[in-house]
């Protein structure tokens, strides 16, 4: 039988944090937790799209549900934002690693990266770095880190991560996506080393209606990607049905530590949450220690 929504657990006590929650897979994820109990952290770029998802989701929210604006472009924001958790909760359940942006023109960070990897990938790490002491101790805590399809293609370019020399931004797209499971691994690996209570696990939501796709096209102008998009509609499924696998990574009994979910029809394409393939290239335990000891410099350094 296949997980759906129905499945979910119980989340009554449990707080959640999810980035990217106003829309897309976010907002169909602090749907699913809040109705069933979870205290959830909207942490949005922009306060006011923030706050118009949280009067969307109030009516069927059986718990909290509070907004946080934090930009993963910006280290500061992410270090308050861990301050702000520390503040007003004390404690984290979940933390779900879901915001993103796709195949921008190339451009940086306020800390002086290239977006994708900045924002996909080190804003991630620093936030996860951030809240983890939240999370120790806390009954089945888990820390779920949203990947794509795009992992398979993807390739860490460490001698030239920020795209200074050569920039294509659905390679920068791809390397970020795979610096996301990689780090999924990598904080597993680690976590199972200090004896850890708390677990890390990568989904992906295979293609799924989203506004990375309008919003990529937007920024590129390109009337090409639009009639591919176009083309390829009849494959996508729905927000709700992408948010599945980070669903099931979050919640479900049976998923554990080092686990990575993904739809189970059409190669990964759509359908219900199962366990999939990783991409080769983020099994190599040396190239993920070694992207964990980049990105803690690269952070570090901004702090």
């Amino acid at each position: 039988m296949p997980w759906t929504l129905t499945d979910c657990p119980d989340q009554s006590g449990r707080i959640a944090l999810i980035t990217g929650a106003n829309s897309g897979l976010g907002l169909e994820t602090a749907r699913a937790l809040s109705g069933r109990g979870a205290t959830v952290v909207l942490a949005c770029r922009s306060r006011s799209r923030g706050e118009e998802a949280r009067s969307e989701l109030l009516p069927a929210a059986t718990a909290g549900l509070e907004v946080l604006e934090l930009d993963l472009a910006d280290l500061a924001s992410v270090r308050a934002g861990a301050c702000w958790m520390q503040e007003h909760y004390g404690r984290l359940d979940l933390l779900l690693n879901n915001a993103g942006v796709m195949a921008p023109p190339r451009c940086l960070t306020h800390d002086g990266f290239e977006l994708q990897f900045g924002t996909n990938h080190l804003g991630h790490f620093a936030l996860t770095s951030a809240l983890l002491p939240l999370m120790e101790g806390r009954p089945d805590a888990r820390v779920v880190t949203v990947t794509s399809g795009a992992q398979y293609f993807g390739r860490i370019a460490f001698d030239d991560l920020q795209a200074e020399r050569r920039y294509d931004r659905w390679a920068a797209y791809s390397q970020s996506k795979l610096a996301n499971v990689m780090f999924a691994l990598e904080l597993q690996q680690r976590l199972e080393a200090a004896g850890s209570t708390v677990a890390s696990l990568a989904a992906h939501p295979g293609l799924a209606r989203t506004n990375l796709q309008p919003a990529s096209v937007v920024a590129n102008g390109s009337r090409l990607e639009e009639l591919a998009y176009r083309l390829m509609d009849p494959l996508f499924q729905s927000a709700a049905m992408g948010a599945l696998p980070q669903l099931h990574a979050a919640t479900a009994p049976t998923a554990t530590g080092g686990e990575h979910y993904g739809p189970d029809q059409w190669g990964g394409m759509r359908g219900w949450p199962t366990q999939v393939r990783i991409a080769p290239a983020a099994l190599d335990p040396v190239q993920r220690r070694r992207l964990w000891e980049v990105s803690e410099v690269l952070t570090e350094a901004r702090s």
